[in-house]
C-alpha cells in the first residue's frame, strides 16, 4: 500500500486505548508483521489489512483516507 500516516494511525489507537499489539490480534496478523510494515510507511501493508483497521478502530471515511492515503512532499 504505502504512504501511510504511521503517526496518525498511532494516534487513533491511542484514542480508543489500543496500541499496535492490540491492534494485530484484533485483525489476526502478527504483531511483529504488523510493526514491520508500518515502519516502511506502510509498504506491503494489504488492502484488507487497511480494511481491518478501518473497521477494528471504526474509523470514518475521511479519518481513513488521512491515514491510508497520506500525500508525502517531497
Amino acid at each position: 500500500m504505502g504512504g501511510v500516516n504511521v503517526n496518525l494511525l498511532k494516534a487513533k489507537l491511542v484514542e480508543r486505548g489500543l496500541n499496535i499489539t492490540s491492534l494485530a490480534k484484533m485483525i489476526a496478523i502478527d504483531k511483529a508483521t504488523l510493526y514491520r510494515k508500518l515502519q516502511n510507511n506502510g509498504a506491503g501493508l494489504l488492502v484488507k489489512e487497511a480494511n481491518d483497521i478501518v473497521q477494528v478502530l471504526n474509523l470514518t471515511v475521511q479519518e481513513a483516507m488521512e491515514i491510508f492515503f497520506a500525500q508525502r512532499v517531497a
